[in-house]
């Protein structure tokens, strides 16, 4: 199974399904089932612009780092969007998200196997 790394808030609201496309440098052809995994990292300039775009989103107080946090459906990229979450130049078109129970994981860059035991335990 595949994953994705990605940072804090963007890892949590693609898997409580309030985020449809995580944008990218690059293309993929692979569509299906990915893991999300949430990076070390806190994008706090982009939790800020969350909150002033999309009040209505309750952002929790602190996030979980370092692992799984869930899993969506990669079924499209675009290079065009008029999504307020598309920036490009490439969106990961996600459905279907699902927030899953934390598993600590190491991350990769692009999208990466998971070990199989960890596939299992999803």
């Amino acid at each position: 199974m595949k994953a994705l790394s990605i940072r804090q808030p963007w890892a949590w609201l693609i898997v409580n399904g309030f985020k449809p496309i995580e944008n990218r440098s690059w293309n993929t052809n692979f569509r299906g089932r990915i893991l999300i995994h949430a990076s070390l990292k806190v994008d706090r300039e982009g939790e800020k612009w969350v909150r002033k775009t999309f009040p209505a989103i309750k952002l929790p107080d602190s996030y979980d780092l370092g692992g799984i946090v869930g899993s969506a459906e990669l079924h499209d990229v675009v290079t065009s969007s008029s999504s307020k979450w598309f920036s490009g130049p490439f969106g990961l078109k996600l459905a279907c998200a699902k927030v899953g129970r934390f598993i600590p994981l190491k991350g990769k860059l692009h999208l990466f196997e998971v070990p199989e035991n960890i596939a299992r335990a999803v």
